[in-house]
C-alpha cells in the first residue's frame, strides 16, 4: 500500500489509539482519500494552507478522537497501579477491549463523549469490569 502523509498520519494514530483499526487497509485508504480530498477541496475554495489542514485533520479523524483503548489504558493507570504496572498497561488493555464490549456499547460515543457527564458513569462502569476481570484472571 502507498503510504501517504495521510495514510502514515492515520495509520500513525490507530497504532497508538485505535490498535484494532491498524490492520484496516481499505478503512485507511477511504479515510486518507477523503482528508486529501477535503484539502484540496479547501484550498480550491480559497482557504488558507493552515485551514485546508485543519479541515483535512477533522476528516482523519472522525469518529476516531474518542478512544475506548485509551480510556481503558486510563482507568488501568488511575485506578490498578499496583496491580497494572504502567508498562503492561497497553497490553492489558488489548486484551480487555474486547471484553469491555457491552459495556461501551451502552453509550452514545462521540469525539466529544470524554468531555459529556456520560464519561464519568462509564469510567465508573469500567472500572468495576475491570476489577472483576483482573479478579477472575488472578492478577
Amino acid at each position: 500500500m502507498e503510504l501517504s502523509y495521510y495514510r502514515l498520519t492515520l495509520l500513525s494514530y490507530l497504532k497508538e489509539s485505535h490498535p484494532q483499526l491498524a490492520s484496516d487497509i481499505g478503512f485507511i485508504k477511504t479515510r486518507a482519500d477523503e482528508a486529501s480530498q477535503a484539502y484540496s477541496d479547501a484550498v480550491k475554495e480559497g482557504l488558507s494552507q493552515d485551514e485546508a489542514s485543519e479541515l483535512a485533520n477533522l476528516t482523519l479523524l472522525r469518529n476516531l478522537l474518542f478512544s475506548q483503548y485509551d480510556t481503558i489504558i486510563n482507568v488501568l493507570w488511575n485506578e490498578f497501579p499496583d496491580i497494572v504496572p504502567q508498562s503492561k498497561a497497553k497490553e492489558y488493555a488489548t486484551k480487555i477491549l474486547s471484553q469491555c464490549e457491552q459495556v461501551f456499547l451502552q453509550y452514545p460515543l462521540s469525539d466529544e463523549f470524554a468531555y459529556s457527564e456520560e464519561y464519568n458513569t462509564l469510567y465508573t462502569e469500567l472500572t468495576g469490569f475491570i476489577s472483576f476481570w483482573l479478579e477472575e484472571n488472578e492478577l
